[in-house]
């Protein structure tokens, strides 16, 4: 079967650093050698000629490994995303969103933003997110929420972010007690977003390996808790008018597809560049080692995205044995 070439994406995430201030448990950054603050960032030429390359994208998450505060460039990035009538937004820890940072993001044009809260205690919070300080997000998430009432601004649409875990799972109902404290009317709920199941058990991702068999729900054994957890805070959000979303504990059918489809969208529309200009097909790869499609200090971005490397990749993806980076994911799967 030959794969239609599709259309530019209009969609499209970028990383716009490799460094991060923290080290937390679930990301590969705590595994690996660490990048400074100048070696781990895209410039912003890079990211305004992949941007220009792209004459319809519509949204754009500036976000990868790294914590996006300490993009040089992170401003400048968003302030031409939003010229040029891009969504645009990302996620953070959010330990460095200073009041500063807040106002000058809002008057950017930043779209929406979402900050990673692991649980409602400083101790499992700040285990999880080594390096961290809950009190410290705390305020800051108080302080963009009063700069936009100040301001009369919409934007960035605000929401936290969960990632559900063994060790954090009882905190969940209180994390939702958080949302609602904090004025935040959206709660994400995910898993650990990959298995790593593809890679060498000695190598250089054991220990995520290890991590993510010994802490996601979605692996083997009793999910009776998980599932009594989840009941409890879908009630408590309902009851404080938070907007919830949580994943799945159990892989759907396997027949869910309808032949001839892709058993993952995201390289059909949009794509992921890591803050050196390698091209994948997405951010749940997890490691510039793994997939890559091509480079966008090599060759402009539609020449990857029309590529070889590209076509045979969604090839395999319409057919029922995806790429096998692809078995361990939790999007693949539908478990994220």
């Amino acid at each position: 079967m030959s794969v239609p070439q599709p259309p530019l994406p209009t969609e499209l995430q970028v990383e716009v650093t490799g460094a991060c201030n923290l080290a937390c448990r679930m990301c590969l950054v705590r595994y690996g050698p660490k990048l400074g603050k100048s070696e781990g960032a895209m410039c912003f030429h890079t990211f305004k000629e992949i941007v220009d390359d792209l004459p319809a994208l519509k949204k754009i998450t500036l976000q990868g490994l790294g914590e996006p505060h300490l993009a040089p460039d992170l401003f400048r990035m968003v302030e031409y995303a939003a010229m040029r009538d891009i969504r645009v937004g990302f996620n953070t820890n959010g330990t460095l969103l200073s009041r500063g940072r807040a106002e000058h993001l809002v008057r950017a044009g930043l779209d929406w933003l979402h900050v990673s809260l692991d649980g409602a205690t400083a101790a499992t919070y700040e285990d999880i997110r080594s390096g961290s300080d809950l009190e410290r997000v705390r305020r800051n998430v108080l302080g963009l929420l009063d700069i936009m009432r100040r301001r009369g601004a919409q934007r960035p649409r605000l929401s936290l972010v969960f990632v559900a875990m063994r060790r954090n799972l009882l905190e969940l109902p209180d994390v939702v007690r958080l949302a609602a404290d904090w004025g935040v009317g959206r709660l994400f709920v995910q898993n650990l977003s990959h298995s790593f199941g593809d890679t060498d058990p000695a190598g250089s991702y054991a220990q995520i390996r290890r991590y993510a068999r010994e802490e996601a729900l979605w692996a083997e054994g009793d999910r009776s808790e998980a599932v009594y957890v989840f009941d409890r805070a879908r009630t408590l959000a309902d009851e404080l008018g938070v907007e919830l979303r949580l994943p799945r504990l159990e892989e759907p059918p396997a027949d869910r597809r309808t032949p001839g489809t892709p058993g993952c969208h995201w390289p059909f529309e949009s794509a992921y560049v890591t803050h050196d200009g390698k091209v994948q097909p997405c951010c749940m790869v997890m490691g510039s080692d793994r997939v890559v499609l091509g480079h966008v200090d090599r060759e402009r971005f539609a020449a990857v995205w029309n590529g070889d490397d590209y076509a045979r990749f969604r090839q395999e993806l319409l057919g029922g044995v995806p790429p096998e980076v692809c078995r361990g994911c939790s999007l693949y799967r539908g478990l994220f």
